[in-house]
């Protein structure tokens, strides 16, 4: 094993903790910083506001994404908010309950140094945000203005109507392109990191191709920044981009990183139903709507009647009599499991019989048509376009899909990997949500990563470093993993078989949704772990890539990133099944409580999982990082 399982988080109590941490940290001087160089993997929230940061401060950095552009990054896509407790509402927020609520919300499997850390910065990613021009929204006297998000009962959630992550981004990327044409960040587009580079146990650079040329070549630094999100199309149909995916991470994680909870991934509940088994993506409509849409389906599985014309006493509004204290409100995973529980029961609404109601007449009732299309309206617009349906005057028609993921590479409190040298940051990690991530957080934890805690740890890192040169592009680490590189791609085009990466992928999906999806068990997983490795096999033997090796060609780009969902899958599964007790958004069906909520094993399973590579997955090898709650009592989570 690379490293150990220290995740060195400072002694002393959480309020001064990350203050006082900084203090102590080694620092490099303005001269000297210019000397080291970094690499960025992404351009999303965190690595486009890390590489701009570092930038500003004076470092060298590279900069690489496989998109023509660094807008394309997938945070673009992000709707509902950020999360930050400015408490300008006045209803009670404050730094302390931002860190209560996501500890709670993820289930008490979070970090609680890393959490507090996040709620700690949350205020000034808004006052960097604002600086930057970003369009909050703002109330009528001109302040800006929250609204409420699920897991919470403040509203803390800055938002820019249904395109949050978009103005955020393009606040990150003006910051970004401005130390480009500075000189201090050069920018490798439409180029896809394909391994990393490990010398003497310590990162220190990556193996690319670009994806115009084929050209393979590596890229050495002082150090290595991954900022690449999650593996949610590791499931084929989810709310991601049909682009996104886990190859940098994965390919990490073969070269030491410890892979940790794989199986917590998140299901989003406000999301298009699927019209048909043909669709390659699922629509996510923002969890913002939940504010004043109020979420029911039929209380007769025998409905047939159009949803206007179903009394009030025939509706069940499910969320708001089960839990009155949160409503509508309730956290992600307790809302997809409770859609879930309806539909499987006979209630489904929809041609397919496969969604839930998400009903905006009593808020058009009370507050007008004009005040719903000012909140929502670009939303509401986009569902019109998808369905034909106009949600003015009918219910949106929603259902789970596969969103976000909590599991991720392991890192310690300053967000670097086991393997030294390597810093992890947003979703490409594991550190902040636990088993659940609450909605509006993603962003606030990507902006948070890369502003305000990664250049301190990168500098800290790198303060006893001063004439420690890169690796020369010669090195024999370098060329051995360029050759490895080239070797799998043309394995891949050699295979010559009759069928295409998206008919695996799909196939895999099938397999990871129905037995790794919102409600597991032991058999279920058994059954993924001998029908993965099958497919996975078969892949191998009769993949068919069109088209050669040094152009542009799309399949064979996917070929190599299913491949890695093969083997992550599988772990995927293994995880699942070692975690013998129901937590956030992985909800084991054995252990349950009498009403059906997750069921922790404080006892057994108070741990982060963490995984190492050992030549395939079936051999991975388990570690465990204890978690200590010195400050939140571990409780059964209600919502009541």
């Amino acid at each position: 094993m690379i490293g150990s399982l220290d995740p060195r988080v400072p002694e002393g109590d959480l309020p001064g903790l990350w203050t006082n941490h900084k203090f102590e940290m080694g620092l490099v001087n303005p001269s000297n910083k210019r000397r080291f160089e970094i690499i960025v993997v992404g351009t999303g929230l965190a690595g486009a506001s890390l590489a701009a940061s570092l930038g500003e401060l004076g470092y060298r950095v590279k900069v690489i994404t496989f998109h023509d552009s660094p807008r394309r990054a997938h945070s673009i896509a992000a709707q509902g908010g950020i999360n930050a407790s400015k408490n300008y509402q006045n209803d009670g927020d404050s730094t302390w309950r931002l860190f209560y609520d996501t500890v709670k919300g993820g289930d008490y499997r979070s970090r609680e140094a890393n959490v507090y850390r996040l709620a700690e910065v949350s205020g000034d990613i808004i006052d960097q945000c604002v600086a930057q021009g970003v369009p909050f929204a703002r109330e009528y006297g001109g302040l800006l203005d929250n609204r409420s998000f699920g897991g919470a009962q403040v509203s803390r959630t800055f938002y820019a109507r249904g395109q949050t992550g978009q103005q955020l981004l393009l606040g990150a990327y003006s910051a970004l392109m401005r130390q480009v044409r500075a000189g201090t960040v050069t920018l490798h587009t439409q180029t896809e990191m394909l391994d990393l580079i490990v010398h003497d146990d310590v990162a220190r650079g990556v193996v690319t191709r670009d994806l115009i040329t084929g050209e393979v070549r590596s890229h050495t630094a002082n150090a290595v920044v991954l900022a690449t999100g999650g593996y949610g199309n590791v499931y084929y149909l989810s709310t991601n981009a049909m682009t996104c995916n886990a190859t940098a991470a994965w390919r990490a994680h073969r070269k030491g990183a410890l892979f940790a909870n794989p199986c917590y991934t998140q299901i989003h509940p406000t999301c298009i139903p699927a019209s048909d088994e043909f669709q390659s993506k699922l629509t996510l409509m923002s969890e913002s709507l939940r504010n004043d849409g109020r979420i029911w389906v039929p209380r007769s599985t025998d409905e047939t009647r159009a949803a206007a014309d179903i009394p009030e006493a025939d509706r069940y509004y499910y969320l708001e009599e089960k839990y009155p204290s949160f409503g509508n409100l309730v956290p992600r995973d307790v809302a997809s499991r409770n859609a879930k529980t309806v539909v499987d029961e006979g209630r489904g609404v929809g041609p397919l019989k496969n969604g839930v109601y998400l009903d905006f007449a009593d808020a058009i009732a009370r507050d007008g048509e004009d005040a719903i299309r000012e909140r929502y309206g670009n939303l509401f617009e986009m569902y019109e376009r998808i369905t034909g349906e106009n949600p003015y005057h009918q219910p949106m028609r929603i259902y789970p899909a596969t969103h976000y993921t909590m599991g991720g590479l392991w890192v310690d409190y300053e967000l670097m990997s086991n393997v030294p040298g390597l810093f992890v940051l947003g979703e490409a990690n594991f550190s902040d949500h636990g088993a659940n991530r609450l909605g509006a957080s993603a962003l606030m934890q990507g902006l948070a990563d890369g502003y305000f805690v990664a250049p301190y740890t990168i500098s800290n890192y790198l303060s006893d470093k001063l004439g420690d040169d890169p690796l020369p592009l010669d090195h024999p680490a370098c060329v051995s993993a360029e050759e490895e590189v080239a070797a799998r791609t043309k394995h891949f085009l050699e295979i010559g078989g009759t069928r295409s990466v998206d008919w695996f992928h799909r196939e895999l999906g099938k397999i990871v949704w129905d037995n790794i999806g919102m409600a597991r068990n032991a058999a279920d997983l058994q059954k993924a772990i001998v029908e993965i490795p099958a497919l996975r096999r078969e892949f191998y033997e009769d993949l068919r890539v069109l088209g050669p090796e040094d152009s542009l060609n799309s399949s064979l780009e996917k070929a190599g990133r299913v491949a890695d969902f093969f083997e992550l899958a599988e772990l995927m599964a293994r995880d699942a099944l070692a975690r013998e007790e129901s937590a956030g958004g992985h909800f084991r069906e054995e252990s349950q409580t009498e009403e059906g909520e997750a069921l922790r094993d404080d006892e057994r399973f108070s741990h982060v999982a963490a995984w190492e590579w050992g030549g395939d997955p079936s051999s991975s090898i388990h570690h465990t990082e204890e978690l200590r709650f010195d400050n939140v009592a571990l409780t059964q989570r209600s919502y009541k």
